[in-house]
């Protein structure tokens, strides 16, 4: 890959970066800078780091922002740590949550640890991934190093931060542990002596404030907050999340991966270039200037992005096949040549079907989407959660638009 000048690389780097403020995303851009000047006059490279808790190992796309941003510093010759807080996580970060995240047993930690960093590794490069777990020089730390630690805040700066107010306001609990969080996340950059730091917006009070005085009062030059945005999920709006169903996993199929960005609304369309492509400045602004002039139709810049996502996770090939695919499906309105087949047995009705095959996860899920006129057998919509299917030959249940099983009859 070409070496990119200064310039270049702080624009690639602060790529879809939101601070709040528009003269704090400034001043990290030109300490960035300066950071990047001196690396290169010395002839070292950046150590740039993420911590990861690894609190569950079912991976959305909304998980993968920070490793998106390692990846780019690594692609351009810096030094890409990955901490795994198998520490931090027996916390848990309250930074985002508007009430106290349940504790997890080292046991759990260590587990989701494994399962998060391989597939961490679907976009970071295992060879020049420096891997690392905080409870190495976390669980050193004397009750000693903890009150020098915690001396250095108050704790009107941590009833600023929003989720702590809103709980002080509401008369919940806040519980003084959840304090050590950002004091131990900082202790991790000092560590490390880390020059930049990669987390998302909900990260801006551990990084910029908690981090940076660490490390200056412990004597190392404050590291750089590159602070990302949020993803939303597949409504455009809200918080991707695998509880709220509007997530994208990265286990998923790909016809299934590429439907549901595709499903994403326009306006949404930025976020996902911004955060989760291997696009460049300068390749998003071509498009969105091909978006302006009418040169290119929004649909064609989203089948570009599905295409690009698809493509990070399972393959070109596998790309090519998805949008093969859903072309057939939504454009020609045909049905996908590759489906999973299910016999069915004498007696089962359109409900135990559907959940046989996995196109609905509960009985009143599927007994909700039929009489929502949502199935289709065939060409036929049904109505009835109850009837028995009896096919006398193969037949095609469809449920919504990207799922559909080929049935047969019975032995």
């Amino acid at each position: 890959m070409n070496e990119l000048t200064i310039d270049q690389q702080v624009a690639l780097y602060m790529q879809g970066t939101e601070y709040g403020d528009n003269s704090l995303k400034l001043a990290m851009a030109a300490e960035l800078r300066q950071r990047l000047e001196d690396a290169r006059r010395d002839g070292r490279a950046l150590r740039v780091y993420c911590g990861f808790d690894p609190r569950t190992s079912d991976l959305h796309l909304g998980h993968t922002i920070p490793m998106r941003k390692l990846r780019q510093f690594q692609e351009h010759g810096h030094e890409a740590i990955f901490v795994i807080g198998r520490f931090t996580s027996l916390i848990g970060d309250p930074s985002d949550k508007d009430k106290v995240r349940a504790q997890m047993t080292p046991e759990e930690a260590k587990a989701n640890a494994e399962s998060y960093a391989e597939q961490a590794f679907r976009i970071l490069d295992r060879g020049k991934t420096r891997i690392e777990y905080n409870d190495t020089w976390l669980s050193r730390l004397t009750f000693r190093d903890l009150i020098h630690l915690a001396s250095n805040f108050t704790i009107q700066q941590f009833l600023t931060r929003e989720t702590f107010r809103k709980r002080w306001d509401e008369n919940d609990p806040i519980y003084l542990h959840e304090t050590f969080y950002a004091i131990m996340q900082g202790y991790d950059a000092y560590q490390l002596k880390a020059d930049v730091q990669v987390g998302g917006s909900d990260q801006l009070f551990n990084i910029v404030t908690a981090a940076r005085k660490l490390m200056e009062v412990l004597g190392e030059p404050p590291n750089i907050g590159v602070i990302m945005g949020i993803l939303p999920g597949t409504d455009g709006v809200i918080r991707m999340s695998k509880s709220l169903g509007n997530h994208i996993a990265l286990n998923t199929t790909p016809d299934d991966m590429y439907g549901k960005v595709m499903s994403v609304p326009d306006s949404a369309m930025g976020q996902y270039a911004r955060l989760v492509t291997r696009w460049s400045p300068e390749e998003i602004k071509g498009y969105e200037r091909d978006l302006e002039t009418g040169e290119l139709h929004p649909r064609d810049l989203k089948m570009r992005l599905a295409r690009e996502i698809v493509g990070i996770y399972h393959g070109e090939e596998a790309a090519g096949a998805a949008e093969e695919s859903f072309r057939m499906v939504f454009q020609d309105q045909g049905e996908p040549q590759d489906m999973p087949e299910y016999r069915i047995g004498p007696g089962q009705n359109a409900v135990d079907v559907m959940m046989a095959t996995g196109l609905a996860d509960s009985k009143s899920e599927a007994r909700r989407l039929i009489k929502q006129r949502g199935v289709r057998l065939e060409s036929e919509s049904l109505d009835d959660p109850n009837r028995i299917l009896e096919l006398k030959s193969s037949a095609v249940l469809r449920v919504g638009k990207r799922r559909f099983v080929r049935l047969l009859p019975p032995e």
